[in-house]
């Protein structure tokens, strides 16, 4: 408390000064607030009903002469310095409305912001930036990625390598023992050079394959969000998102970060992400305001304001806590795991038997040495030779282990499945789901929607129809004027899109789904509607969003000028038809609708329908003075009187029915399930291509009520019958879907809308549309059609059939090595007591197949020829006969031709034992190269047709030969080699080479349907 002391003169002075300071600072506040500054002070102190804080500046402004000027307005502009971004996180996170009114409500919180409720913010990019320095990015921290030395780690952590690894340091300790470092090091150290070649090559591959699925993720995180920016409504990716931003939110979108509702319509919220509660909240402008980030619209459609984006909302912290796991397994990952682990027991076992052999043989005086001596003389023989002898002995046993254990085949998948992911990004097919890759291979059924994915998705009112009288171009001005009001007042209110007048040009910007821009473009054309205007003339008291079930839209609205209310609905032409009773004539008259009547707008509505137009009708009602007390979802539903009915044309999309036919020839079914009318559903199909003008109808056409009414026993019955279904809704297609599982079929679904979400997730493959698809849908998808095209459907097909044959060129590759190697050291063991393949030599070979193998012969494209095939059934085996066939005739020719040399091979050649030995581990080597074009085609005898397309293939072809080369010539000690002669050299292609005619001999041979052995594919 002031206390006045002295004069009392100087007393009324400090007085007067104090009244007037007061005075001021009171002015100073209302000012602030009459100009919307942020009522925030550097302690963060919010106004109440109490008190307000506010930033006190020097007001006095002074012009360019030195004078005091009035007219000056204080500069009080300091965007958002004094915001407290925790404070807003909490408000939203709290759900604390006493914190917004606090603020101002959300009228000030905007002015806070500075945000226009209708034009948004400014946009420009230093206003961007600026955002973003002060409240953060919508990117939230992501967990470290894996270094490539936990893939080193990984791949050494393996039970066999570690055992060879310990049997090569054993071996490099008794070398250097006995030869000293400089002669002692070969054996041992070979081994572990190999051992460590191998093990980077496969860190490179995984860590690479790794990166591409964490790009391919982030790639499926990027979605569009509508927002409004310098009065333009525009799609912005979401990780530009930004503090005050108004985004426009519809059915089946993702909040893309945490806000407040600035207006809304029947809006109702699914939490469940966050909260884990299922039940839907509705979210309004007077108790419940507050939208989280990540959570989705289930109901109506509505605009918010971002509050926080990024680390400062719920969503973006739980995020960042999560990893995702890339390395997902596929269930046919899973089968070769199984397959892969059986052929490694069958290779334990025959390496156990050759140790016991060698062992036996060694211990017994059996096993002589390169002198021709014996290597083990009883007690005469060195404690060192007998180690190093049994230490050579078990890394032979382990390595034929090591050979034995397909690891190629899982490095295959996810090979293959990299490549063709990267690929069908480029084909317009974006895969969430690594296991869909392979599973759309087996695809029998493909369950199409119609809008957007068989047509262009452009649509245009072609026809409109006044009562009975079509109004052609020059007949519009005919129209009575309280005729042209209602529509234009139907159109203008019940609608989700936007018409944004440029003053750049004379051409409105319309925005919405196709058919809503389709409708205000007839409005605004032909009509000459103006939207601003309706809207000013009418408040909006609520609104029914459109959904594929209801098919149609309503809403409630009261006229500013007499207060009178009325309801505008939209929708499908025949559900409208049957709510009226009364139609408008072209002269404005309104006149009973009879049952004659009726049916000359049904057939008019045919008529239409037949022409393959999607037929839209315009209602309204005029709400009595006694109903306008009644809840607004009561009102009837009778009574209608209709306004007209337009017909827009969606053309189909250019291929569309040559893809239709090449799924015929694939063996796939074509299903397409459309919310049109029956009429036009039909039209549609058969301009596709899925229906035949001169076949039965009657059992291929259905509705979905008729669908649904069916017993189960019925619906069984027909659902092979059944290509075409019309009105139909989610539950429906979910019911197709569940019906041809029952049959048996492996089922693809495209689908676009919120409610189609159980369908894409009960079927085997879910694709969803990456233009008109909501994030709701995609989100339940397996593949993102990013085009929308069906063309790009049949592009997935092929794709999938492509990944499962390639993995199967590679088991038949594969196998033969398994088989050759096993048999041939194995033999020889057995018979000789000694292995021709070495150690070092058998790894070699073990990266030639699991790695550049995989590599080779998982980059092919897909031929149209994969489409002349029937879809590979749930129950087909994962090894087919012409798998066998081919594979044991290559094994075969190898091990007959590898025991000849090793038993034959110095007299018929002329050869000491070392140069015999280096035959046979070449020979076997170009046999693997050779047989990798055989690989490539399992039944056409050209084995080279379409080589030159695959460029990697020749590369690792050109790569195993150059490196075999200089493993045979150059690293004589290093792969215990001798060099050979150009004439031994020829001995050894033409041996390889061999394996061409008989292959091509082979493939003569015609396959039994009975397996020959079961290897079969998991359920997918």
């Amino acid at each position: 408390m002031m206390k006045f002391h002295g004069k009392p003169h100087q007393r009324w002075r400090l007085a007067f000064i104090a009244v007037y300071f007061t005075k001021i600072l009171d002015s100073l506040t209302k000012k602030i607030l009459e100009k919307n500054i942020p009522l925030l002070g550097p302690a963060k102190i919010l106004r109440s009903p109490s008190y307000t804080s506010i930033d006190v500046q020097d007001l006095h402004v002074s012009d360019s002469n030195g004078e005091d000027d009035d007219d000056h307005q204080p500069h009080l502009h300091l965007p958002f310095l004094n915001i407290d971004q925790k404070m807003l996180t909490e408000m939203v996170r709290d759900k604390d409305y006493e914190r917004l009114r606090q603020f101002g409500g959300i009228k000030q919180l905007l002015s806070v912001l500075e945000t226009d409720e209708k034009a948004g913010i400014n946009g420009a990019e230093a206003d961007l930036l600026h955002r973003r320095d002060v409240f953060g990015s919508n990117e939230y921290r992501r967990p470290p990625k894996k270094a490539f030395f936990r893939f080193v780690l990984e791949a050494f952590n393996d039970t066999i390598i570690i055992i060879l690894m310990g049997c090569a340091i054993l071996s490099l300790g008794f070398g250097i023992k006995q030869h000293g470092v400089g002669d002692g090091w070969y054996d041992g150290g070979s081994i572990v050079i190999a051992i460590f070649l191998v093990i980077i090559v496969s860190s490179v591959s995984n860590f690479r394959q790794s990166r591409q699925f964490q790009k391919l993720s982030s790639e499926t995180s990027d979605i569009k969000v509508q927002v409004v920016r310098q009065g333009r409504r525009q799609p912005v990716s979401i990780f530009q998102l930004v503090v005050g931003d108004i985004v426009c939110l519809n059915i089946g979108d993702q909040v893309p970060g945490d806000g407040v509702l600035v207006e809304g319509h029947s809006l109702k919220v699914d939490e469940s992400s966050m909260t884990g509660e299922s039940d839907h909240v509705e979210i309004h402008e007077k108790d419940n305001p507050f939208l989280f980030s990540g959570t989705k619209i289930s109901d109506g459609f509505g605009t918010m304001v971002v509050t926080s984006v990024g680390m400062n909302t719920a969503w973006g912290e739980m995020m960042s806590s999560i990893r995702r796991e890339l390395d997902e397994q596929t269930p046919l990952q899973a089968r070769l795991d199984k397959l892969a682990s059986s052929i490694g027991k069958l290779g334990l076992a025959v390496a156990l038997i050759v140790l016991v052999v060698l062992l036996v043989r060694y211990f017994t005086g059996n096993t002589v040495g390169d002198d021709g001596k014996k290597e083990f003389n009883g007690s005469k023989t060195n404690m060192d030779k007998v180690m190093d002898s049994v230490v050579r002995m078990v890394s032979a046993a382990v390595t034929i282990v090591v050979v034995a254990i397909p690891e190629g085949l899982p490095l295959a998948v996810t090979l293959t499945l990299a490549y063709s992911m990267k690929r069908m990004m480029a084909d317009q097919a974006m895969v969430r789901k690594l296991s869909a890759c392979e599973t759309m291979g087996s695809a029998t059924t493909i369950c199409t929607d119609k809008t957007g994915t068989l047509t262009l998705n452009k649509m245009k009112v072609v026809e409109f129809w006044l009562g009975k009288e079509v109004i052609e171009d020059d007949t519009y001005l005919g129209i009575a004027p309280t005729v042209l009001q209602l529509l234009q007042q139907g159109v203008g209110l019940n609608t989700t899109g936007s018409v944004c007048k440029l003053p750049s040009t004379s051409v409105p910007e319309i925005t919405g789904s196709p058919t809503e821009m389709a409708i205000l473009t007839w409005a605004v054309v032909d009509l000459g509607m103006d939207i601003d205007e309706q809207k000013q003339s009418c408040e909006i008291l609520h609104v029914e969003a459109f959904n594929s079930a209801k098919k149609q839209s309503r809403v409630l609205a009261r006229r500013v000028s007499d207060r009178a209310i009325q309801t505008h609905w939209k929708g499908a032409a025949e559900m409208i038809l049957a709510m009226c009773s009364r139609y408008f004539d072209k002269g404005g008259l309104i006149k009973v609708m009879d049952d004659d009547t009726r049916m000359q707008f049904g057939g008019i509505i045919e008529d239409m329908a037949a022409k393959s137009l999607r037929c839209i009708a315009f209602a309204y009602k005029q709400v009595p003075p006694q109903e306008n007390g009644q809840s607004h979802e009561k009102l009837e539903e009778t009574g209608m009187t209709l306004l007209g009915l337009i017909g827009l044309k969606d053309p189909c999309r250019p291929g569309v029915r040559r893809a239709v036919e090449e799924c015929k020839d694939a063996g796939v079914k074509i299903k397409m399930i459309t919310g049109d009318n029956i009429f036009t559903a039909r039209a549609i199909a058969m301009e596709c291509g899925i229906l035949n003008p001169d076949e039965d109808l009657n059992n291929a056409v259905v509705e979905g009520v008729t669908f649904r009414n069916y017993s189960n026993e019925e619906r069984m019955e027909k659902i092979e019958m059944i290509r075409v279904m019309a009105r139909s809704s989610p539950f429906d297609k979910l019911l197709m879907v569940q019906s041809l599982k029952q049959k048996g079929h492996v089922v693809a679904v495209t689908g676009d809308g919120t409610n189609d979400a159980p369908a894409l997730k009960e079927a085997d493959i879910g694709l969803s549309m990456g233009i008109q698809g909501t994030e709701v849908a995609k989100e339940s998808s397996d593949i993102v059609i990013l085009d929308d095209n069906f063309t790009s459907v049949v592009t997935v097909l092929r794709w999938g059939r492509c990944v499962y044959n390639n993995i199967q060129k590679f088991i038949q590759f594969q196998l033969t090595v398994n088989v050759a190697a096993l048999s041939i050291n194995f033999v020889a063991a057995v018979s000789a007591g000694d292995v021709p393949l070495t150690a070092v030599q058998l790894l070699w070979v073990n990266l030639i197949m699991d790695t550049l193998g995989a590599l080779a012969l998982a980059t092919e494209r897909p031929t149209n020829d994969l489409l002349k095939k029937p879809p590979v059934g749930r129950t087909k085996p994962l090894i087919s006969n012409v798998m066998w066939r081919n594979l044991l005739a290559q094994a075969f020719y190898q091990v007959a031709v590898l025991l000849i040399l090793q038993f034959k091979g110095m007299d018929i050649l002329k050869v000491d034992e070392k140069v015999k030995n280096t035959l046979i581990f070449n020979t076997f080597v170009l046999c693997q190269v050779f047989n990798e074009f055989n690989a490539r085609h399992m039944e056409k005898k050209n084995v080279f047709q379409g080589i030159l397309k695959n460029r990697l293939f020749l590369g690792i072809i050109g790569f195993t030969i150059v490196l075999q080369v200089v493993m045979v010539e150059f690293l004589k000690k290093f792969a215990n080699t001798e060099r050979l002669n150009w004439g031994q050299w020829g001995a050894c292609i033409g041996i390889a080479a061999l394996s061409w005619p008989i292959a091509w001999l082979v493939k003569c041979i015609p396959v039994s349907e009975k397996q020959f052995l079961t290897f079969r594919k998991i359920s997918v």
